[in-house]
């Protein structure tokens, strides 16, 4: 199939940090490692890297602690902002002028596409397209890895998808900066920031997260990992959570999307 004659989508602000996505890359590495080492071809996308390429110069590193010739291709739609990139290729990093279209060589597919921070200036309605193209992209084991953090990676929402859809989300923080649980909202994917209201999932479930938050708060005199720890185990009750104290003790709880997926 021919390629688009210009990069598919729009230019985010760029705004990026050193390890601002290292929350993110911990659990990749974690819940992808298995794909990672079975791989053939184990290439992965940092999508909209922005005006400076630390992203995806880290995130090489830290699949190479998984898989050691793991490669990376950052991709950027602002040619200059790629430009700007190619001094720091190497061995397995390269960086390339594109969008949604994710231009990978000839048949070539992204075991991994991370795309953080990039879809918050669309509109929630163009969402679904926008997965549907990059899930198209990806290898038949591959993982796309959407979501939304602050500027220092403190606190991160994501969501992640194979071939066939979205599977999880995940909420990540450092636990010593978090009031409540209901302070991730804001940090909600595109899919969801909108939908934090009576009715839908996700403001049902930020509810019982700031309840069962508050009902731990003894144990927050151990640590505020504990109390995280308590928290998870007490909305295990109710929600489908998916992952369990190994994840939850580095501050991250992963549910499915389908309980917590945007009413029609």
């Amino acid at each position: 199939m021919p390629r688009p004659a210009r990069p598919v989508g729009s230019a985010t602000r760029g705004t990026t940090n050193p390890n601002r996505l290292r929350r993110m890359d911990r659990w990749i590495t974690a819940a992808h490692a298995p794909a990672l080492r079975r791989s053939t071809d184990p290439v992965a996308v940092d999508l909209g890297y922005g005006a400076a390429p630390w992203t995806a110069v880290e995130l090489l590193g830290r699949l190479r602690t998984v898989r050691p010739d793991a490669e990376v291709v950052g991709i950027e739609i602002d040619p200059a902002r790629v430009a700007a990139a190619k001094p720091y290729e190497r061995d397995g990093l390269a960086f390339a002028h594109g969008g949604f279209e994710v231009p990978l060589p000839a048949g070539r597919r992204a075991l991994l596409i991370r795309a953080a921070n990039v879809l918050r200036q669309y509109d929630e309605d163009e969402v679904t397209a926008v997965w549907q193209r990059l899930c198209g992209r990806l290898a038949p084991d591959g993982l796309l890895v959407e979501g939304t953090c602050d500027e220092i990676g403190r606190r991160h929402v994501w969501v992640a998808l194979g071939p066939e859809g979205p599977r999880t989300i995940t909420f990540a923080a450092r636990l010593g900066s978090l009031g409540t649980p209901s302070d991730l909202a804001e940090r909600l994917p595109k899919a969801l920031i909108h939908r934090n209201v009576p009715g839908e999932a996700v403001h049902a479930f930020l509810r019982d997260f700031d309840r069962a938050w508050a009902a731990a708060a003894p144990y927050g005199a151990l640590s505020a990992r504990q109390r995280w720890i308590r928290t998870a185990t007490a909305l295990r009750a109710d929600w489908p959570i998916v992952d369990g104290p190994t994840r939850w003790r580095q501050g991250e709880l992963t549910l499915t999307w389908q309980s917590l997926a945007p009413t029609p």
